[in-house]
């Protein structure tokens, strides 16, 4: 394995210099990641590569034209969803991307006028008629991160399909009569809605293994995404100051800033004969994927995971501003996949498309049974820490 990753980041290296042109030299020692983003979806005329189409077809059952078609549409979502949310006004309660459909759909209240249903129908996207607005929905989640949860409740999150905020409770524990408190509270805070989980969600770091990205004490964890003078990560991977080795045990720089819980996202500064490539691996799955900028992706829209434990999974983005309550604490703002991972995958990176989406956190479950897992949005990362994505 140790091969094959040393030819696909050499590869990333070429690419990065090919597309760089009369940049300056790159330090030719070992390989690295990077930062920030911008956040316009890409113009080419593939919506991905050959690898990452081949990937969507492995794990959605699609055809190649099926999956091509798919990327075009969620792009074309992404980009659609700020402008109807604009028409929609006050009257806005959320919106997803329809895989049946493959279009953006709209959540409206009653309230909203029948010209802005049709200027939202106009622009492309579905209509649907819904009770709660989404700032009402907002509230109800703000009021329920103010109070204190079991650790038997996973996490809470506004979902725009459901028109409520779903809490997610350990199924052989949703009648523990402190996990019955907290919901009577949570249900007094707005409208609420309870799903059951087999686990409760858990960070993904771990002890010391071989062939892992990068290690700070006994711990291994995985790059997110490059930014220039280093890379993202997960908070809970290492502490502002702690020194990182990368995969070959060579020291590649320290934690600059980290933060968990409450947040779970760090970033490290990058020297020693180290630099930064705008790369997400595909370990031998896919090709290495290019990073062309940090566009957020839609509920219901496909992303894929590399992480250095189980390598490179995909799924559909599930929910965004999770709160998720590890037993260090809850952290707010997360988004929720269908994507499995295991312990040693944290600070791993998520990526829609061409679009870096965030860095892995945690979640429950594992590559071989099936799970959800949870990821730190990557423009709050840039922003929090003045952050420039690294992109081709």
């Amino acid at each position: 394995m140790r091969r094959t990753r040393l030819k696909h980041v050499g590869l990333a290296v070429l690419l990065t210099l090919a597309g760089l042109g009369g940049a300056g030299a790159v330090p030719a020692a070992a390989s690295g990641t990077g930062t920030t983003a911008s956040a316009t979806p890409a113009t080419g005329d593939a919506p991905a590569s050959d690898g990452l189409l081949h990937a969507m077809q492995r794990e959605f059952g699609l055809t190649e034209e099926e999956a091509t078609a798919r990327l075009a549409a969620e792009q074309t979502a992404t980009a659609l969803e700020p402008a109807v949310r604009r028409a929609a006004g006050a009257t806005y309660a959320g919106s997803w991307f329809d895989a049946a459909d493959g279009r953006l759909t709209v959540a409206v209240t009653a309230k909203s006028s029948p010209a802005t249903r049709a200027a939202i129908r106009a622009k492309g996207a579905g209509v649907r008629v819904v009770e709660h607005s989404a700032r009402r929905l907002d509230a109800a989640k703000s009021r329920i991160d103010e109070l204190s949860a079991p650790s038997a409740v996973g996490g809470w999150h506004v979902d725009p399909k459901a028109n409520a905020v779903v809490v997610t409770v350990v199924r052989d524990r949703r009648s523990d009569n402190d996990v019955q408190r907290f919901l009577t509270r949570a249900r007094a805070a707005g409208p609420v809605t309870v799903e059951t989980v087999t686990s409760a969600p858990r960070t993904f770091a771990a002890g010391t293994v071989g062939g892992d990205p990068y290690y700070t004490g006994n711990v291994r964890c995985s790059i997110g995404f490059s930014v220039y003078g280093g890379f993202v990560t997960a908070g809970h991977c290492g502490r502002a100051g702690a020194g990182v080795r990368g995969w070959d045990g060579t020291y590649v720089g320290a934690f600059q800033g980290s933060s968990f819980p409450g947040d779970d996202y760090a970033w490290v500064n990058v020297g020693s004969g180290w630099w930064t490539v705008p790369v997400v691996l595909g370990w031998g799955t896919v090709s290495d994927q290019l990073v062309r900028g940090s566009a957020e992706a839609p509920v219901g829209a496909s992303v894929c995971r590399s992480g250095s434990t189980t390598h490179w999974h995909c799924g559909t983005v599930l929910a965004r501003n999770e709160t998720v309550n590890y037993s260090q604490g809850a952290v707010y703002q997360m988004t929720k996949t269908s994507v499995c991972a295991e312990p040693g995958d944290s600070g791993g990176s998520f990526i829609s498309g061409d679009q870096a989406q965030g860095v892995t956190s945690g979640g429950w479950g594992n590559c071989s049974g099936g799970g959800e897992t949870w990821f730190q949005p990557v423009n709050e990362i840039l922003s929090r820490y003045g952050l420039t994505l690294h992109t081709y």
